[in-house]
């Protein structure tokens, strides 16, 4: 944006013999320009698409109805990930800080969980609970996995079962190949922005959700 003023300024310098009520009108039409690039454009929406969910707590929800009105920062994740979704988990955390630190409200955080056949709400809660997260206005999800897997492909979300390990003593861990993803998703269930969730800039997705 700063190059394109310095482009209109340097076309007003140039051009001295412009009237200044014309120079106004070229200022207004100016700011325009380079104010509109700072938009979020839509990239997705769930439309008039409902999702029947439950939350953490074994509550049912319509997603997205339940958050309509609200900014939503949303993450996937299975729990039994070892890496990234705790890192990507952690990097909410931080944005609910960050909101409260500059009293930013209206907003709701959503985890849904691709993996609901072992995330349970009870799986969820402990989930939270052992990172010490505020659920005030932050919910986790789950639900039958037909519905699951078409919001991660609505969302453009990718998750592919990978390769799993047997202990001796008959424990398993799985894995699933999936996208690193936080979306930024407005009042009205359209996605305007999607980040990478394990390397977040706290500050941009913060002045992303200020524009909305």
């Amino acid at each position: 944006m700063l190059r394109n003023n310095k482009k209109f300024l340097h076309f007003i310098m140039k051009n001295k013999s412009i009237k200044m009520k014309q120079f106004l009108i070229l200022l207004v039409l100016g700011l325009s320009i380079t104010g509109c690039k700072n938009k979020l454009q839509v990239i997705d929406e769930f439309g008039d698409n409902k999702y029947n969910l439950i939350d953490q707590n074994s509550k049912q929800v319509v997603f997205p109805d339940f958050v309509k009105g609200k900014v939503v920062i949303m993450n996937y994740i299975f729990t039994n990930c070892p890496d990234i979704c705790p890192i990507n988990t952690n990097n909410m955390r931080l944005i609910q800080e960050r909101l409260k630190k500059e009293k930013i409200t209206n907003v709701e955080l959503i985890s849904l969980s691709f993996d609901p056949k072992n995330d349970t709400p009870d799986i969820l809660t402990k989930f939270a609970m052992v990172r010490n997260l505020d659920l005030n206005n932050w919910e986790f999800l789950t639900g039958n996995k037909v519905v699951t897997d078409a919001i991660i492909n609505n969302a453009g979300v990718i998750a592919v079962i990978s390769d799993s390990t047997i202990f001796r003593d008959g424990r398993k861990i799985y894995y699933y190949i999936h996208t690193d993803r936080i979306s930024l998703i407005d009042t009205e269930g359209r996605i305007r922005k999607n980040y990478l969730g394990s390397k977040i800039n706290i500050d941009e997705i913060v002045n992303d959700l200020k524009t909305l």
